[in-house]
């Protein structure tokens, strides 16, 4: 019987220890991870902010204040509030829920048609997160 248990107390010492070192193993790994994450969020981020100037979103949307369309503070402020999704937009498939005067509508469509429509999906997820960004 002090046999079983000695045999069993060396077990689970056994597994304890070796259930530690997987448990550090797969801690380095997450975190590994957790910084490649950022590096993917801070790619993504350089790319929306890159977009934003070059497809000319930064000549009527400034981040404090209305200039042609509204600010990119008040886009995020709607977007949150009504769970909007900023792509669908981008893509046509939703309908405007920030300005929706017909005057403003008809100028952003234009923009998205001449400058949007033809970005892949991952530049508009880019774009997006940049503008989700600015708080």
């Amino acid at each position: 019987m002090k046999k079983s248990v000695l045999v069993l107390g060396l077990a689970a010492l056994f597994l304890t220890s070796c259930g530690e070192k997987k448990k550090e193993e797969v801690k380095k790994e997450v975190e590994t991870v957790k910084e490649e994450v950022k590096v993917v969020v801070a790619d993504n981020l350089e790319l929306g902010k890159k977009l934003f100037a070059e497809k000319t979103c930064v000549a009527c949307h400034q981040p404090d204040m209305k200039v042609i369309g509204p600010s990119i503070k008040d886009i995020n402020k709607i977007y949150a509030e009504q769970n909007g999704d900023i792509v669908k937009f981008l893509k046509g498939e939703a309908e405007p829920i920030v300005d929706t005067d017909p005057g403003q509508v008809a100028i952003m469509k234009a923009n998205l048609d001449g400058f949007v429509k033809n970005m892949s999906d991952e530049e508009l997820v880019a774009l997006a997160s940049y503008i989700k960004s600015i708080k």
